[in-house]
């Protein structure tokens, strides 16, 4: 899925793992990611990534990429139980290409494949409190604060605050 000139939104692949891991290793995407993300980031790291997404039939993983590399990616993970309706997406980007909306057309885009491929009524996502960049993704994609959860996350040796987004089915 192209998303601008020069940046598709694509499945991930197997070979992906040396730019994943390339692009991830970074302190400052990683302080804005949930632990199960490690760091320093390897290459071992993202392979046994890749292969998780491949094996899941909840998640799905794509890869934000330029004709040379994955350069971040975007997930999607379909809810359980009473939650079944709807899935979390998450993202990231390598900071080379921060600030150039790319996230954006990739959050977008990712939001209106899951809505026209899965049986969902709504995508939700977090933001940490002191990651106004990734919540301003959100909103630029269509998404809605819905509110605060208070001291709900520790990272970095910190209790933060984290917000709430969602985007509903036929709303942008």
């Amino acid at each position: 899925m192209k998303l601008i000139e020069g940046f598709e939104l694509r499945p991930l692949k197997r070979t992906d793992a040396a730019s994943l891991a390339h692009h991830a290793n970074n302190r400052k995407i990683w302080r804005n990611l949930r632990d199960q993300f490690p760091f320093p980031y390897t290459d071992k790291d993202a392979q046994r990534w890749i292969a998780a997404t491949k094996e899941s039939n909840v998640d799905h993983a794509f890869a934000i990429a330029t004709p040379q590399e994955a350069i971040g990616t975007v997930g999607i993970q379909v809810q359980q139980d009473v939650y079944r309706r709807g899935a979390e997406i998450g993202f990231w980007l390598g900071e080379a290409y921060w600030g150039r909306g790319i996230a954006t057309l990739a959050v977008n885009r990712a939001s209106e494949w899951a809505f026209a491929t899965l049986e969902i009524d709504r995508l939700q996502a977090f933001a940490f409190g002191w990651n106004p960049a990734s919540a301003r993704v959100l909103e630029k994609s269509g998404y809605q604060r819905e509110g605060c959860l208070r001291n709900s996350v520790f990272k970095d040796n910190q209790l933060i605050d984290q917000w709430l987004y969602a985007r509903l089915r036929g709303t942008k």
